[in-house]
């Protein structure tokens, strides 16, 4: 069985998933590729890792960095949950570049180098946003690139994230 569980966030409303102990799935409301991960019929039922995960934007939005992660399945290809680890890696009020998590997956690898491109397929494609920060990923240029949620929210909550202290 799958829910979902709606949170209105000051960027708008959001809509995540679980399999019922874990967050497999959070979006902006409306962004590219929403609900990418969802079957067809979940229930809208509010269960402790949406409680969790309700805690955790609160937090977030308020400000402050939460200290915390919310058990995760990221339901997707290898090579796409291996961008994920490498995001949820990245500091609250930091950045890497598509080209540094690139770096590091072919190092994973042992391979001599990885497409930025096919990462920032992944990067796109991530089913937990906020908590798995793909808006914490810029270009090598240190440009605002892409988000599935949209540029004006990207540079919200990069702003967001600036003098942020850990708070759980």
């Amino acid at each position: 069985m799958e829910y979902i569980h709606r949170f209105k966030s000051p960027l708008g409303g959001i809509t995540m998933s679980s399999d019922g102990k874990a967050l497999t799935g959070l979006w902006f409301d409306g962004q590219k590729y929403f609900g990418a991960t969802l079957s067809e019929n979940p229930k809208e039922e509010l269960l402790p890792v949406f409680e969790l995960t309700d805690k955790w934007l609160k937090i977030f939005f308020g400000g402050a960095n939460p200290c915390f992660t919310p058990p995760l399945i990221v339901k997707s290809t290898p090579f796409r949950k291996s961008v994920c680890e490498i995001m949820l890696s990245i500091p609250y009020g930091g950045t890497m570049t598509y080209g540094e998590i690139a770096k590091k997956i072919a190092e994973e690898k042992g391979t001599a180098k990885m497409s930025s491109r096919a990462v920032g397929g992944a990067v796109g494609h991530n089913p937990i946003s906020l908590i798995i920060p793909c808006h914490r990923v810029i270009g090598a240029d240190g440009s605002l690139t892409g988000y599935a949620g949209g540029i004006e929210r990207k540079i919200k909550l990069l702003s967001l994230e600036k003098a942020g202290m850990c708070k759980d």
